[in-house]
């Protein structure tokens, strides 16, 4: 809005027909601006977050939404991790650890569809004190709002969509857990009962790729709000061309 004031300063001073104080040109310049209401804003904010919730999860449910960007692709539980140290003295287990993380993302793929309504569930309790904190914190500062008041009660809700996605048959014929408790198995029965190296006695695969899930899906979720606060282009609604428009002033 700045810039329009300073515009049409340049451009009527010069005629200095019934204007005798730059004052008087202001309050003349500020006729042009329709000022938004609390409720405009954070309209406009919760379309922000609704369009980059529903883009992240567009991106991360199709195929290799998540196993083929390395910024969110899921690899093995944290229990999982001495397998590395071994993959190459137990046979097979290479490519059991391929088709687990393979099956794992398949999973956190086929269920991130669910995660849209439980997002549009969040946006809405958003008040006006947290918009006006969003509106001018970070350029992720709407994420990080949805982040804080949500995770938890996104993760149990999601969950559940996680663990019947781990259980179908999506590579091969076996499910994720499938997959997992095989190599699992394959790892600890070369350990000879424990006796050459530390079995692997949890399995935190379902809290694991939830987790892992959510944070791609917040992660995707922030770039798309960068967009929409760096790019108008990206602000495909009036009210966010307005409201961001607040923000550039």
């Amino acid at each position: 809005m700045k810039y329009l004031k300073a515009l049409l300063l340049a451009l009527l001073m010069p005629l200095g027909i019934g204007i005798s104080s730059c004052e008087e040109l202001l309050l003349l310049s500020q006729d042009y601006e329709v000022e938004l209401t609390e409720a405009e804003i954070i309209k406009g904010l919760k379309q922000a977050l609704t369009h980059g919730t529903d883009t992240a999860v567009s991106i991360l449910s199709v195929k290799d939404g998540y196993f083929a960007d390395e910024l969110v692709k899921i690899l093995l539980p944290a229990e999982a991790q001495p397998i590395y140290d071994r993959i190459q003295s137990i046979p097979l287990i290479g490519d059991y650890v391929d088709e687990t993380i393979l099956a794992i993302n398949r999973a956190a793929e086929d269920a991130a569809t669910e995660a849209a309504p439980i997002f549009v569930d969040a946006v809405t309790e958003m008040t006006v004190e947290d918009g006006f904190d969003i509106l001018h914190g970070s350029d992720t500062a709407a994420t990080s709002y949805l982040r804080g008041k949500t995770f938890q009660n996104l993760f149990d809700a999601f969950q559940p969509k996680i663990e019947t996605s781990l259980s179908k048959d999506l590579i091969l014929g076996l499910s994720a857990e499938e997959s997992y408790e095989r190599l699992i198995n394959t790892y600890n029965a070369a350990s000879l009962n424990g006796w050459l190296f530390d079995e692997i006695e949890t399995n935190s695969l379902s809290d694991h790729t939830t987790n892992r899930a959510l944070q791609g899906l917040f992660l995707k979720v922030g770039d798309e709000e960068k967009l929409i606060r760096d790019d108008v282009s990206h602000r495909v609604t009036d009210i966010l061309q307005r409201v961001f428009a607040e923000q550039d002033a």
